[in-house]
């Protein structure tokens, strides 16, 4: 009794098939070529007849669905559906222009649309090296609970002044030392840049005392040096790299805050709803991060090495502190202006 029946529905999905066959092969066709970058051979007749095509596989696809055709045919029309999709709505920018428009402005756009959260991250970080400093300098064993043994390379409390220096402006296995300590805080402030970010969902608490601790790290280590009448120069040490690391470090944790922020305070929306638009706009920041923080990897390996004078070395860190903060302040204003989508809107 089920062969007729399944005889029926081969014959009725065959039937189907051929009556749009061939629009369909040349959708495909169409589809081919423009995936291979071959729009410009287009005739205007083609580029013309793509959404009335598109809009013709859609409408089978739902009429397959509806009436249960066979497996192959729905899903050969859901793929084919998909790719016109992609060719008629979807977004017409390629990467070298979507970086364009990113390092353009869209970056900082986004930046300056979490303003209050980079101040609160900035606040934290600032106290987290206060404390850090106060701590030690009431009591040296802090300085061993706030600094891992393998970060510190052997410079601590104990160590002397001329070991401290030549860390710093060179001596053999000195330098080295100091060296360990850079790469081991990279990668440390990696790892919180990641985390800072990704905690933000727990209302931002999480962030918070990542950055309060990661910077109690860094006080830790100023309060060393400047006791040993080493402070500037290791700041200058510092800078080379850490104003664009630091920097970093600062806005993924402004990013995982205006996620926190927007979940505890969603106002007229969703919870959910709140955390998707920020997560949209602090995704787009952290794309942003990425690139400092592989930048300041750059500049730890090789400029960092490569300079040894205090001077040269500040003026090589506030400059490149300048035109981060130029770049963040100016750049994209106009973007700012224009209307933009809604999950952008503050």
């Amino acid at each position: 009794m089920n062969a007729p029946a399944t005889d029926l529905a081969l014959l009725r999905s065959d039937t189907f098939r051929k009556e749009r066959q061939d629009e369909w092969e040349r959708l495909e066709e169409l589809l081919t070529r423009m995936e291979k970058g071959r729009l410009r051979r287009l005739s205007d007749e083609d580029v013309l007849a793509m959404p009335a095509l598109y809009r013709t596989a859609a409408s089978s696809l739902a009429v397959a669905r509806e009436t249960s055709l066979d497996a192959a045919t729905i899903a050969y029309l859901e793929a084919l559906v998909q790719r016109a999709w992609f060719q008629v709505y979807g977004p017409r920018i390629g990467l070298w222009r979507w970086l364009r428009d990113f390092l353009g402005g869209g970056w900082p756009a986004r930046l300056r649309q979490m303003w209050l959260d980079i101040y609160i991250a900035f606040a934290v970080m600032f106290a987290g090296t206060l404390i850090g400093w106060l701590l030690c300098a009431g009591d040296d064993n802090w300085f061993y609970r706030l600094v891992p043994a393998g970060m510190a390379g052997g410079r601590g409390p104990d160590a002397s002044p001329q070991l401290l220096s030549e860390s710093l402006f060179g001596g053999g296995e000195e330098t080295e030392g100091l060296s360990l300590f850079a790469t081991s805080l990279f990668s440390n402030n990696a790892g919180v840049s990641i985390l800072a970010f990704a905690l933000g969902f727990a209302f931002g608490i999480p962030t918070l005392l990542l950055l309060l601790y990661n910077t109690a790290l860094l006080g830790a280590m100023l309060w060393l040096f400047f006791r040993a009448d080493l402070g500037w120069d290791f700041v200058a040490w510092l800078s080379v790299h850490g104003t664009t690391e630091l920097t970093a470090i600062m806005l993924a944790g402004a990013a995982g805050l205006h996620i926190g922020r927007t979940m505890a305070f969603p106002g007229n929306r969703a919870i959910m709803a709140a955390a998707k638009s920020a997560g949209v706009r602090a995704a787009v920041v952290m794309v942003g991060v990425v690139i400092m923080m592989s930048l300041a990897a750059v500049l730890e390996g090789y400029v960092r090495q490569l300079v040894t004078d205090t001077a040269t070395r500040f003026v090589i860190g506030g400059s490149i502190g300048a035109l981060w903060l130029a770049y963040f302040v100016g750049a994209g204003r106009g973007l700012a202006a224009k209307p933009g989508r809604a999950e952008d809107t503050p």
